[in-house]
């Protein structure tokens, strides 16, 4: 069994992937005063044990990178990865200067691009089973991307140097994510991209309609979920004629992954769907939202 966690952290993204080896990956980090005791707590119990542990940062923003400082402090990120960039921001904080010190790292950084190996991001040997991670976005000749490298560099926002990141499942379900990426970029990009079918989709942006993922490419994916971030409900694009989960009102997203099945958990009481099979799973988790059965 697999288990992903979308943590409910207000505007920003973080995630966790407890795999099905040993290996553990977080992707981007949100924390503040109110959240980081027991988001802390949780990454401790779940890491225990754990022979890999890596740090995916999609980009640089506050939203995104918020609290790595302190993270850093309480579990010694020594596996961080990112796309190789230069971002600067005008006004640095802490957290900014701890991810320029962790990407800038020779011993601990590393840098992917479309199709990267790495052992055990997706590469297997004699001691441990890869993680089941590839990266199919940024294809690093791409003009539009170093357009958007320079931009970074410049103190600009950072939003589309974020990489696209697939965790397939042994035999099971394929997950994705795409940061930041924004509308124009995808669109721009679209020619250069090949995405496999998607069981679950993390929309970009936090699922704003600044990030809206253009047709052709929805088209590539077609995707079974697509989960909503969260961010004002006015500047959400809820991606009408797919199915959603929408984590403003979901909470915390659990997905357990079991074969050809993804038993869907929920920490928001009141949230429901009508689109998944009922199967009645009790687990430690919260509510019970139902089973995509793939």
């Amino acid at each position: 069994m697999s288990l992903i966690k979308s943590i409910s952290v207000g505007h920003g993204d973080m995630f966790y992937i407890k795999h099905n080896s040993d290996n553990f990956t977080i992707i981007d980090c949100c924390m503040d005063e109110t959240n980081v005791d027991s988001i802390v707590k949780e990454l401790k119990k779940e890491t225990n044990g754990i022979g890999i542990i890596r740090f995916i940062s999609t980009h640089p923003d506050d939203d995104h990178i918020r609290g790595l400082n302190h993270l850093d402090s309480e579990l010694g990120i020594i596996n961080f990865y990112c796309t190789k960039n230069e971002a600067t921001k005008k006004d640095e904080t802490q957290d900014f200067k701890k991810y320029r010190e962790l990407r800038d790292s020779g011993e601990k950084s590393f840098y992917f691009s479309k199709g990267s190996n790495r052992k055990w991001m997706n590469l297997d040997d004699e001691v441990r089973k890869s993680s089941g991670i590839s990266i199919l976005w940024p294809h690093t000749n791409n003009k539009y991307y170093m357009d958007a490298l320079k931009i970074a560099k410049d103190g600009g926002s950072p939003n589309n140097i974020s990489p696209i990141i697939k965790y397939e499942v042994n035999d099971g379900a394929t997950v994705l994510w795409m940061g930041d990426l924004e509308t124009e970029f995808m669109e721009n990009i679209a020619n250069d991209l090949n995405l496999p079918k998607v069981n679950i989709l993390f929309a970009p942006h936090h699922g704003r309609y600044s990030g809206t993922i253009p047709q052709k490419l929805l088209t590539q994916m077609n995707p079974d979920i697509i989960v909503i971030g969260e961010a004002d409900s006015q500047h959400l694009n809820y991606y009408n004629g797919y199915k959603t989960i929408t984590q403003n009102s979901a909470g915390h997203i659990y997905l357990d992954c079991v074969g050809k099945k993804v038993h869907i958990f929920i920490s928001g009481e009141k949230y429901s769907v009508d689109y998944l099979d009922q199967e009645h799973v009790t687990t430690h988790h919260s509510k019970y939202l139902g089973t995509l059965n793939l």
